[in-house]
């Protein structure tokens, strides 16, 4: 086949058909959930399927104000729901930025431009610097080409590639390392050109194998909502139960049925804990807003409740703890002075003529990373009167000599500039063997820190009769410039924080061990183990469970090895938060607990795997979401403790006459009022509580505890024993006396009202400060408290209001009353904290952080 033959690509029909038969260039996705799909899932919980399904049972029993309520109640629950999926899905469609890169392909001998989908197998697609490439392809011609895989990889650093020789296709062919022939789906060019054949579109290119990987992947139920389904579901079981007894047994022993089933409906209500759904419900997506402010987008509200578990985070290296860009670090002169350029002090001359030098050596117009890092260097410490100097030739990098040298021209001084890979420079310089073992010794300490290092020269052309190669100039060595890729400047102190919370920082990368081990230590991980992707491999299950304990750096990793290491720390009963931001990630964030994408850098791919998306890509924001992680999920234990305990009284005072044969006080509209419009508005006050002081200081909650802990509902119990205990003495005093049964309802209602304020203020601190529990601030608190006593007020005030709910007037004396219940509640319970927590703790030492939290 000639040369001409050989470019000219497929014709326009051959490119139709195999498009046809092939299908599109283009990863198979999930589509974008409508708001009817996202309706659709919220529906199937459980929880909302069973508030729904109540209140149209209330609706044909005739109860309309209560199936209005409660329907009411539902439907805000779906709503915040799918407001906040719906948005999220829509902040995630403005990301997509990989979907389908544009391409320029060669058809019929013609260069064209056409959309990445449509490209196909044995298309020559023409590469530029700035290009992404579309497919998987080899080169046939390539001038000085490079390629930045990082997002495959995981190495910072573009790789030099080379145009094939032979007609072999490597089907073992894996991204990353110098002087391959092939090119990949997804990756960058960062320097030079070239042309490639197309050997892999869509799923079949290696972008496309690991984006498959992830279809085998199920994401974990969570768990909070399979126990809180499950304690529904049980007392919907033993109130539906104990409510079909309380109409047979009232229909029989009073012989009024209609009275027994609203007797049996307000059971039922007072048992069917309403308030489990909605509390949850509204906490994640009000977390999921509050975590946004942060700059974290929640894809999925699950991962909130498994933040304040988290015992593991798996972090990637590239553009995760580092900004993934090369920077000036390290210059070294043959002298034998060094310099790094963290220093604050100015830098002398002779290292300024180094970086002047490199810069000089590098293109006009950088594309690659480390020309960019020279230039802002020498651009920084630059004097402003610069002498004229013009470019008037260049040599490029070639595989047999890796180094490249533009010649300048300076008041007819021809200069030679010239940097590239030492070996190739200190050849160039013919070093003397005392010379180059000081240079080597110098790079090796570069290389131990994971630093990049060039070589850099001088020389001076005699004339214009310019050299066929670089190696027809007599060049001085100038010395070394180390790059590296700089540790974002938030992530020193966030391991710090992550370390004090209890929470082991692993460093997962497919870049060299050094460089690894290097921003690790930067970076303040735990001292500990390297393993190698190598290692790795030799190492069965058993092995690398064993290995886990002490390993803190795995380097030279592959995409399906970084999948195998967060399985196995799975295994071993950790809780695995990942973070990353290229393909090669993926598999590895779904199949973790809570998967953290960065969202500007991060691949779509990566993105669509992932529970959270880090808008910002900073590495800090990881530390405040697990900080409000942990705020969240404590104070879901508050509102769930508390509602435990009101409805102890609401459930005992819907009883108590039924056993004792005494007028019914509490009825469905009662009970309606209590736990559709006072329960859920407390639990509002518990989401809007602060963290405590030192939520990131104790290490994270045992993954295997229980929400509702044995501890927590003894406590809780207990509080709503008492409770319905002193009411229980008010209300029998009453009848004692001789009060009607209208106002007795409305003294006891008022004081049950008062009893869970009370219940409230010992829910909502963690010690057992009364103060504490008065003064910590709680805007939402403020509002419940006014909105409480304006509806008393209201009730007391209008006598349509009193006929509605059964109530008779009452004196401000008995108002006294029901509030110096609340205090005295108040007050007993918070001198009962120190005692219980004692006991507790003892008979299970292991709930101790849990007790803190309950009491």
């Amino acid at each position: 086949m000639s040369s001409d033959d050989r470019l000219s690509g497929l014709t326009a029909r051959e490119a139709v058909d195999r498009l046809t038969s092939q299908g599109g260039n283009e990863l198979p996705r999930t589509g974008q959930r409508s708001i009817f799909r996202i309706a659709i899932g919220v529906l199937r919980e459980p929880m909302l399927a069973l508030l729904m399904a109540g209140g149209i049972a209330y609706l044909l029993l005739g109860s309309l104000t209560e199936a209005l309520i409660l329907l009411g109640f539902a439907t805000f629950s779906i709503a915040v729901t799918i407001i906040q999926e719906n948005r999220t899905e829509h902040v995630l469609e403005t990301l997509r930025d990989l979907s389908a890169p544009r391409a320029l392909v060669i058809r019929d001998g013609v260069r064209l431009r056409v959309a990445g989908r449509e490209v196909v197998c044995d298309d020559l697609i023409v590469l530029e610097v700035g290009d992404r490439v579309a497919a998987d392809a080899v080169l046939i011609e390539a001038a000085d080409l490079q390629a930045d895989e990082s997002l495959l990889t995981g190495e910072s650093l573009a790789v030099g590639k080379l145009a094939t020789t032979g007609k072999v296709i490597d089907e073992r062919r894996r991204p990353g390392g110098e002087g391959q022939p092939y090119v990949f789906s997804g990756s960058l060019i960062a320097r030079g050109s070239g042309i490639a054949r197309v050997i892999a579109t869509g799923p079949n290119s290696e972008i496309g194998r690991i984006g498959q990987s992830l279809a085998t992947l199920d994401t974990e139920t969570p768990r909070l909502r399979r126990e809180t389904t499950r304690i529904v579901a049980w007392c919907a079981v033993g109130g539906l139960l104990v409510a079909l007894l309380v109409v047979l047994l009232f229909g029989l022993f009073r012989g009024s049925w209609i009275e027994a089933v609203l007797a049996g409906i307000a059971i039922g209500m007072s048992l069917l804990p309403e308030e489990f759904p909605v509390v949850l419900t509204v906490f994640l997506a009000m977390g999921a807003w509050r975590i946004g402010k942060v700059g974290v987008l929640t894809r999925r509200t699950a991962a909130i409740e498994t933040l304040g578990s988290a015992t593991i985070l798996c972090t990637d290296k590239t553009g995760t703890l580092t900004e993934n860009r090369m920077s000036v670090s390290d210059l070294w002169l043959p002298s034998g002075g060094a310099r790094r350029m963290a220093d604050d002090t100015a830098v002398p001359e002779d290292f300024r003529a180094l970086l002047k030098v490199a810069a000089l050596a590098s293109a006009i117009e950088p594309t690659d990373a480390m020309d960019i890092a020279l230039h802002s260097a020498q651009a920084a410490i630059a004097a402003t009167d610069q002498p004229d100097m013009t470019l008037v030739h260049a040599f490029a990098l070639r595989p047999e000599l890796l180094a490249m040298s533009n010649i300048w021209e300076e008041s007819g001084r021809l200069n030679v500039c010239a940097k590239g890979a030492p070996e190739a420079i200190a050849g160039l310089c013919h070093l003397s063997h005392e010379a180059l073992a000081a240079m080597t010794a110098a790079v090796e300490a570069m290389a131990e820190r994971g630093i990049r290092v060039l070589a850099v020269a001088t020389a001076t052309a005699p004339d214009r009769d310019w050299s066929h190669s670089q190696r027809g100039y007599d060049y001085a060595l100038a010395g070394l410039i180390g790059l590296a890729d700089p540790l974002r400047a938030s992530v020193p102190d966030a391991i710090a924080q992550c370390r004090s919370a209890g929470i082991r920082v692993v460093m997962i990368t497919g870049d060299y061990a050094a460089t690894a081990r290097s921003i690790a230590t930067q970076a303040g991980i735990a001292k500990g183990d390297l393993l190698t992707g190598s290692d790795l491999e030799a190492l069965d299950d058993a092995q690398l469970a064993a290995r886990l304990k002490t390993v803190t750096v795995f380097a030279r990793i592959m995409p399906e090895q970084k999948l195998r290491i967060v399985q196995a720390f799975k295994a071993r009963g950790e809780i695995v938060a990942m973070t990353g931001d290229g393909v090669n990630d993926a598999p590895s964030l779904k199949a973790a607990h809570i998967g953290i994408a960065m969202g500007k850098r991060g691949t779509d791919v990566a993105r669509e795997a992932s529970a959270m998306v880090l808008l910002d890509d900073d590495f800090g924001a990881i530390v405040q979401s697990v900080r409000l992680g942990r705020r969240i999920y404590d104070n879901i234990r508050k509102a769930m403790a508390f509602i435990f305990a009101v409805h102890v009284p609401i459930a005992g005072l819907a009883l108590l006459p039924l056993f004792f044969g005494l007028p019914i006080l509490l009825g469905p509209i009662h009970i309606a009022l209590l736990e559709m419009v006072i329960d859920p508005v407390c639990a509002l006050v518990f989401e809007a509580e602060g963290e405590e002081a030192d939520v990131m200081q104790h290490p994270p909650r045992d993954p295997n505890e229980a929400l509702f802990s044995f501890p927590m509902i003894v406590w809780s119990v207990f509080q709503g024993g008492l409770a319905f205990g002193l009411l229980t003495g008010v209300f029998l005093l009453s009848m004692w006396s001789g009060m009607p049964t209208t106002e007795i309802r409305a003294l006891t209602f008022f004081a049950l009202v008062g009893e869970i304020l009370a219940l409230i203020l010992v829910n909502r601190s963690f010690n057992a400060s009364l103060g504490d529990a008065l003064t910590r601030h709680n805007r939402a608190l403020r509002y419940v408290v006014a909105a409480i006593v304006t509806v008393t007020a209201l009730i007391l005030t209008f006598p349509w209001a009193q006929g509605l709910l059964k109530f008779g007037s009452i004196g401000w004396s008995d108002m006294a009353l029901a509030v110096g219940l609340g205090f005295a509640l108040l007050l007993i319970l918070e001198a009962c904290k120190p005692v219980v927590r004692r006991v507790l703790a003892k008979k299970s030492p292991a709930m101790k952080p849990v007790l803190t939290a309950a009491l």
